[in-house]
């Protein structure tokens, strides 16, 4: 399986959040699982790219030409895709996983995160969306989500096409679990409604 990563691009993070980068990049190589991404070497990018590699595992890189500037993309990459837009960056992610891994970030990830979520909703997709919430980082997030659907904004059952884990263990069982496993669906969203 592919997993398309999402995360910060910048160094400027608490180091917990990059040694928990490291970590789920080793644990995926481990299961034989790869990633596609957007090609960074810094922040949560570069550090599950790292993990990745450390063990060997498939990493993808897309990123647009403009950013081919020193010290930016991460040169250990499997097999590198150049795009023209940041549009089409996005385009070729997705195609190219077979599920989202979402983990902390800033206006880009955020971006990410909610395109590919719209468009789930909208069944433009049936992959999977696994939020990595480390050190509860996204915990205001899944408030807002939750303050839309009691406003009657966002449906309730919008909240099932996400999973919510805060450890590596649980990104790895979200990422294998059949959406037909009853017992583990459910035991993985109900951290949702613990947050």
């Amino acid at each position: 399986m592919k997993l398309c990563i999402y995360g910060a691009a910048s160094n400027n993070i608490d180091k917990s959040y990059i040694e928990a980068g490291e970590a789920l990049g080793k644990a995926l190589a481990e299961s034989g699982h790869g990633i596609v991404y957007g090609g960074g070497k810094n922040g949560m990018m570069g550090a599950v790219a790292r993990g990745v590699a450390s063990n060997k595992g498939e990493i993808i890189g897309v990123a647009p030409s403009f950013f081919l500037v020193d010290g930016v993309l991460f040169e250990d990459c499997t097999e590198f895709i150049y795009t023209e837009t940041m549009r089409e960056r996005k385009q070729i992610m997705e195609e190219k996983s077979d599920a989202f891994v979402v983990t902390p970030g800033g206006i880009g990830t955020f971006d990410e995160f909610f395109e590919i979520y719209s468009l789930r909703q909208l069944k433009r997709h049936s992959k999977k969306i696994i939020i990595f919430n480390i050190n509860g980082y996204f915990n205001p997030l899944i408030d807002m989500l939750k303050a839309s659907i009691e406003q009657h904004f966002v449906s309730p059952s919008n909240l099932d096409l996400l999973y919510v884990c805060d450890t590596v263990d649980e990104v790895l069982c979200a990422a294998s679990a059949e959406e037909t496993d009853d017992t583990a669906v459910e035991d993985l969203r109900s951290v949702m409604a613990d947050k």
